[in-house]
This record gives structure tokens, sequence and C-alpha cells, in this order.
């Protein structure tokens, strides 16, 4: 089964000061960095959601800045004309997930896993994405409706796997990237 990935990135910043998507973190954007993931969890095709172009193959948001599942379902639509058929939703300001986090979302059979607690990283199989979804849906609504299974997560790992949304949040994960 083909797999596409995307990296959100529609949120407006504004907790943080400045676009998540274009920081460097140990020497590379954001942006780049979840790409660079999403490719070593063996993604097919990489594109970025939301408002700005970044340089990787984009789709706008549906509305710009209507929150996150506004932009998964304008992912999914792009990622499913290119035929990928499993789904993994990144987030840009989580650039310090490590491949090893995304195995055990991955190895879960559809309709796909996130974490306890945390909306992304996801992984979804198009089929289990509801008929009737819409854009001002909460994620958590829609990883329900998905059937989306939730694994463990280990609160030592929970501020990585979350990101940063906020300057100090982002000092402390560089400190322990």
């Amino acid at each position: 089964m083909r797999l596409g990935a995307m990296i959100l990135t529609g949120g407006a910043s504004s907790r943080m000061g400045a676009d998540k998507a274009a920081l460097i973190w140990d020497g590379l954007r954001a942006v780049d960095r979840v790409a660079e993931l999403a490719r070593a969890a063996g993604a097919d095709s990489v594109m970025t959601v939301g408002a700005v172009d970044y340089g990787l193959p984009f789709v706008a948001d549906e509305p710009a800045f209507g929150g996150p599942v506004g932009g998964v379902l304008a992912g999914c639509q792009a990622l499913a004309a290119q035929a990928c058929r499993r789904i993994l939703v990144l987030a840009v300001d989580a650039p310090t997930i490590q491949p090893r986090d995304l195995t055990p979302l991955l190895a879960v059979e559809a309709p796909g896993a996130a974490y306890e607690g945390l909306h992304f990283p996801l992984v979804l199989d198009l089929t289990a994405l509801p008929r009737d979804a819409a854009a001002d849906w909460p994620m958590a609504r829609l990883a329900e409706r998905a059937g989306v299974r939730r694994l463990p997560c280990d609160d030592a790992d929970r501020l990585r796997l979350r990101g940063a949304n906020t300057p100090e949040e982002r000092e402390v994960l560089l400190r322990g990237a």
C-alpha cells in the first residue's frame, strides 16, 4: 500500500511569535526536518498543507487557517490523487520526532493509529476517512469516527512528540533534542 505524508503547516504560529515551519532546528528548517522524517518512514510522496508554500509539493488549506481537519482533508484528497492509500500526518511544530517514534504507528493495520493524548503523528488509511468529515470538525472527532487506534505514549516522550508551540517549549526541546 503506497504511503503518502502530509506536513501540516497551516497554523498562524501566534504563540511561537515566528513562523514555526521556518524555524531552524539543528541546521534545518522545521519543515525540511519533518519532510526528511516522512521520507525516512517510507513515504513515497511528501507534501505540505497550509497557507504558505515552503518549496515542497504544496496544497492550500481549505479554509486557510481553518484548523487541522481542513488541512488533513485537503492533504488526503491530494495524496489520494497520487494513488496513496495510507497517510502519515505530521505537524511542522514537532521536528523532534524520530523515525523510531513512527514505527509502532505504521505497524498498526487499518484504520490507523496515533498516540494517546496526541493528534499527531497520525497514520490513517484513506478508506477509514469518514465520508461526512468536515473541515470544522475537531481533530479528536475525525480520529474517533475514523476508528483510529490509540497507542500508549511514554510521558518522557510526550513533549518531543507533541512539539513546540511556544519559544519556551522550543528551548526545552532544543536542549533535549
